[in-house]
């Protein structure tokens, strides 16, 4: 036919698009990274540059952060299949750019809640197609090993980036050195994603292989099913939503409460970053173990044991004590995370998966908003302890519900799909 080039084969699975899921596994580390450069500097540079003394108000930019990237999930999918994965993915790093700019000069904390605005929509359109394209390319027998992947490069890169910014802090000051980083990852996610391929022909070869038939993706129709309609997929939207208002504790609440209790910015570093370390590395294991043994019991699993680490950090008094805590956490997180996604796939039609996934995220990252409003609005009444408290008890009882409404089955072997596409 004219204008026809010459045919490449594509096939589903890791080994045959190891090297676009490798590009995208770095694509991940950069965007993982953009939030690690914030999570040991930003809830102490309110206070100590800006003179904030309200911890909610403090928090503030989280709320911000997640409800933007919460929202920016909810139609990131749908965006992704009129405009393709790979024009969304580029859009994402654009809004990055200004990000760490603003913070560098900004003259007030409206300049720091803008910036993590349009940090927010710089994770939802980024964080969500690297998880997307990924999915896509890997076929459903392989899909929670690849969202391991996925999850684990970019929460390294945000333990990392914690790390480091917490060290530049500690040398040189909380602005503007540290945030020096988020121009270089900016720049480096911008330029890799102009080497992606867009994946949306492995989503219709997936698509005429399926059981089920077509569908034609609709954000209300799906809204619905993630939302309330389908109790599987409730069940994990909930966890979702408690996992990352886990996240917002332990980004916004948990460093004043390690300052509070004497620790310094190079301890604070170290605490901040050994969380996403430990849920990063650990989730190259976790994600594949689910699609081997199924995915209710590294979820449920993974909740409990969050909420046994977070009251940990109430009870416990010592900088190595709360180390044991921290990673605790992140084990469990590391159970939960990646999991949670690939229940989500494996529940819906190929046509209707980045749809859904961004329903899902909707929900999982609007429990930023719950845990760092909800959390800081108790610590500011209460303390900090009956915050901790607060969020532990809420999580034990999602792993109850996540208990009641998941499915122990694992996902489904399906035939080997290729094709030839030109």
């Amino acid at each position: 036919m004219a204008g026809r080039v010459a045919a490449r084969s594509i096939a589903l699975g890791v080994r045959e698009n190891w090297r676009q899921i490798a590009l995208l596994v770095a694509i991940n580390a950069f965007v993982g990274g953009m939030i690690g450069m914030e999570r040991s500097v930003l809830p102490l540079l309110g206070e100590a540059e800006f003179g904030i003394s309200s911890t909610t108000a403090v928090v503030s930019f989280i709320a911000t952060f997640g409800l933007a990237k919460a929202i920016t999930n909810l139609f990131a999918g749908t965006l992704s299949d009129r405009l393709t994965r790979r024009k969304v993915l580029t859009a994402g790093w654009l809004v990055a750019i200004p990000v760490p700019l603003m913070l560098i000069w900004a003259p007030n904390w409206g300049w720091v809640i803008g910036a993590n605005l349009l940090l927010g929509v710089n994770q939802g359109l980024a964080w969500s197609m690297t998880v997307n394209m990924k999915m896509d390319l890997a076929g459903p027998k392989q899909r929670g090993f690849v969202l391991g992947l996925n999850e684990a490069a970019g929460y390294v890169a945000v333990a990392a980036a914690a790390y480091l910014t917490g060290v530049i802090a500690e040398q040189y000051g909380l602005r503007p050195e540290p945030f020096y980083l988020g121009i270089a990852l900016a720049a480096g996610g911008l330029a890799l994603t102009a080497l992606v391929r867009d994946t949306r022909p492995f989503v219709s070869m997936e698509a005429d292989g399926h059981p089920s038939g077509p569908s034609t993706p609709s954000l209300r129709r799906t809204f619905a099913d993630v939302t309330w309609r389908n109790p599987r997929l409730f069940g994990a939207s909930q966890a979702g939503f408690v996992n990352n208002l886990n996240d917002g504790l332990a980004w916004g609440i948990l460093p004043l409460f390690f300052f509070s209790r004497g620790l310094d910015l190079g301890q604070i570093g170290i605490l901040a970053a050994a969380y996403p370390f430990v849920w990063g590395v650990l989730q190259l294991g976790t994600g594949w173990a689910s699609d081997i043994v199924g995915r209710k019991p590294a979820i449920v699993g993974g909740l409990l044991l969050q909420a046994g680490a977070i009251a940990m950090i109430a009870v416990a008094g010592s900088f190595s004590s709360w180390l044991v805590a921290v990673v605790l956490l992140g084990v469990g997180t590391a159970l939960v995370y990646p999991t949670l996604i690939a229940a989500i796939g494996d529940e819906v039609h190929p046509e209707e998966r980045a749809t859904s996934v961004g329903v899902y995220r909707f929900w999982r990252d609007g429990g930023f908003v719950a845990g760092a409003l909800g959390a800081g609005a108790v610590a500011d009444l209460l303390g900090f302890e009956q915050a901790i408290y607060a969020v532990a008890a809420l999580t034990a009882a999602s792993a109850m519900i996540a208990a009641a409404t998941l499915r122990h089955a694992r996902p489904a072997a399906t035939p080997a799909l290729t094709e030839v596409i030109t």
